[in-house]
Order: structure tokens, then sequence, then C-alpha cells
């Protein structure tokens, strides 16, 4: 499966903000953001002409990287969030945080979403008492989704049982930390999602 393998902090700097990839690291001073605030690469100091066009391209490539996208893959939730009913950019973000990778995230039980698919893939995570090793699947409402009784014991997951609630929960989610284990209350509206992204400039983008 092809996916990014180079240095996630370059993708915040590109961005010009956190985009909170690397988990605990970007709560830190040793986050290169703060160090350098500014785009990589040689011209990176530069000041390059903010065209309309530029504008979209760069809130899609934020959302991208802040889920952990790649494009094709980000283009097919746009199809399926232009095919609903109601507004494309806020079922694209829907569709977006309903996936497994980022509901554990979200949950409480990763401490970035490349952790969580990284549980995900190696078998540690159950939906519904089944488990389920694609990051991408998509979570529906009343499915609960927990840690495979033999992994409790390793040491990602007591570390995420004593750090949670730390880190806010989404509204549409409900985490019990004793059990760890998280309920879909519902399916995510944009009100719940907390994601820096003008959607609205993504989707004039892929509609031109």
């Amino acid at each position: 499966m092809a996916r990014y393998t180079g240095a996630d902090c370059k993708l915040c700097r590109r961005e010009k903000m956190k985009l909170f990839l690397k988990g605990s690291k970007c709560m830190g001073p040793k986050c290169p953001i703060e160090i350098r605030p500014y785009p990589p690469g040689e011209h990176g100091r530069g000041r390059p002409k903010e065209t309309e066009y530029l504008l979209q391209l760069r809130e899609k490539q934020k959302a991208r990287r802040i889920y952990g996208v790649l494009e094709r893959q980000f283009h097919n939730y746009y199809v399926e969030a232009n095919r609903q009913q109601g507004k494309t950019g806020d079922n694209l973000l829907a569709l977006l945080e309903r996936r497994l990778d980022n509901v554990v995230y979200r949950g409480g039980f990763a401490k970035s979403r490349d952790m969580a698919r990284q549980l995900i893939r190696h078998g540690h995570i159950r939906v519904n008492g089944k488990k389920v090793n694609i990051p991408s699947a998509l979570v529906g409402e009343a499915d609960i989704i927990d840690v495979k009784p033999k992994s409790l014991e390793s040491t990602p997951f007591q570390v995420a049982k004593a750090e949670i609630g730390e880190r806010p929960v989404p509204a549409w989610l409900g985490v019990d930390g004793e059990k760890m284990r998280i309920l879909v209350h519902s399916l995510p509206v944009r009100q719940q999602i907390e994601a820096p992204v003008q959607e609205q400039l993504i989707v004039e983008l892929y509609s031109k």
C-alpha cells in the first residue's frame, strides 16, 4: 500500500501551522515549526503570490495531511461526499472523521493518527467484537470500538489508559477509559469536528 514516508514535521512547516502529526512532540519546544516557522526548502522564506488557486490547493493539502490520506483516496472521499445529501464540504469532513484510525486517535487510544494506523494494522483494535485491520474502515452510528483483550496489557494501551481524559473527545464519541472502549453516539456533524480546514475552498478546487 502506498503511503507517505517522509518527515512529518516538514508537512507542518509547509502548511505553516501545527497539524499534530507527531503526538506529544508537537506540544513541546522541540517542535520544528517553533524553531523554523517557515516552509522547508531553499525558497521557504520567500513570499509566493497567494492566488485563489494556491489558497484552495493549500487547504486541500492541509486536510489530506491532517488525516493522512493520499491524493487518490482523498478524491474518492470527495466524490462520495458530493453524492450525499447536504453540503459537500461538511460531508467530506464527516467521512474523514469516521475513519477508524481517526476514531482511535480521537478517543485517546493513540497519540497520533500514524500511531493509530499502526495499532489497527497490527490487529489490536476491534469493531463490534470483530478484529478490523483496515485503518480507512468507516465507523457507523452505535458502533463499539475496543482493544483486543490480549493487547490490553501492552505498553501503548497501558499508557493510553493512564492518559485518557487529557485530550478532549468529540461530542459524537463516548469513551470508557476503564474498559478501553469507544462508543459512536452518532455520526459527526460539522459543528463537532475540530479541524482547522476551510472545506469550502476544497469544494471550489474540485468543482473547477
